[in-house]
């Protein structure tokens, strides 16, 4: 068993700063490639690699990865629900703005406690997390309120539509890795499912869009594939692993809230996209809906 502390330290705090502002940065990395490089060849690109550089991982750490263990159909069902997640999230932001996209990605956690307690009933919210959920979605309706103002177009709505989805997928991922024998699987195995089934299944919807694939492509692009592919789903997916094995889960949770706070600040400083007052409330109320759906009695 991993030696387990009770308290972040200085080095787990350092890490999940920096996972963090990588994972709001990485929406405007998607963001700003998406013109150059066609949204799902993009997304197959960055987890093809993802899939070659886990594997080279657990060769070196000797983590078996094909050991038959009860977790193929959940995990390819969990690998099916992340390709469609990340087809949304690359597709959306071809058509909305980054600090939008991730206002809507971030309802996943209420998906999760939505659906959660019908499968365990432990997990049965208390009148406060109904109060933090009512808060969430409010919020979320807020922000997409200004799609149906005179200001934004039919294509904007088409986006963060695809956002929306994109955080229900995401928390049905995790209803399936949590309520099924993936719960045992490691960590590494788990990630596999996920990302090698995106390495699969993006490439196929890339070409059922008749998207024109290429390898020539401008610095900047290759720059942003290789972080969104290195740091993205690669080092930052495991050192999230490995603050989990090694510090309180409930602790670090609350550093995820700092995510969509980096990503609009990004979006705002980068990408000049706007800062609209409809956009801060609801950024507020998705931040203090979590908080008080993963509050303790």
């Amino acid at each position: 068993m991993p030696d387990r502390k009770e308290h972040l330290d200085p080095l787990a705090i350092t890490l999940l700063l920096f996972c963090c502002l990588f994972w709001g940065l990485q929406q405007i990395l998607i963001k700003t490639t998406v013109d150059e490089v066609p949204p799902l060849w993009q997304a197959a690109l960055r987890f093809a690699g993802a899939t070659a550089l886990l594997w080279l991982w657990c060769v070196w750490r000797k983590v078996d990865l094909f050991t038959r263990d009860g977790t193929l159909r959940p995990g390819l069902l969990a690998g099916v629900l992340f390709a469609a997640e990340f087809s949304c999230i690359y597709l959306g932001l071809r058509d909305t703005t980054a600090s939008r996209l991730t206002v809507f990605l971030y309802t996943s956690p209420f998906v999760v406690a939505l659906l959660l307690p019908r499968i365990v009933p432990a997990e049965r919210l208390r009148p406060i997390q109904w109060v933090g959920l009512f808060i969430a979605f409010a919020a979320v309706a807020v922000a997409f309120s200004e799609g149906f103002t005179g200001e934004t177009t039919a294509r904007q709505l088409r986006g963060d539509a695809l956002a929306l989805a994109a955080g229900t997928l995401w928390g049905l991922t995790t209803l399936v890795i949590r309520a099924s024998s993936m719960a045992k699987a490691s960590a590494e195995k788990t990630l596999f499912y996920q990302v090698a089934v995106t390495a699969l299944v993006a490439p196929l919807l890339s070409l059922g869009l008749g998207e024109k694939w290429s390898f020539s492509y401008s610095g900047y692009a290759w720059f942003s594939l290789g972080l969104q592919t290195v740091v993205g789903a690669f080092a930052s997916y495991l050192a999230w692993m490995w603050l989990l094995r090694h510090y309180p889960a409930t602790k670090m949770s609350s550093f995820t809230f700092l995510t969509p706070m980096f990503a609009l600040v990004f979006g705002v400083a980068l990408l000049k996209e706007p800062l609209t007052t409809q956009l801060v409330l609801a950024l507020c109320g998705v931040a203090i809906g979590i908080v008080l759906v993963n509050r303790k009695a």
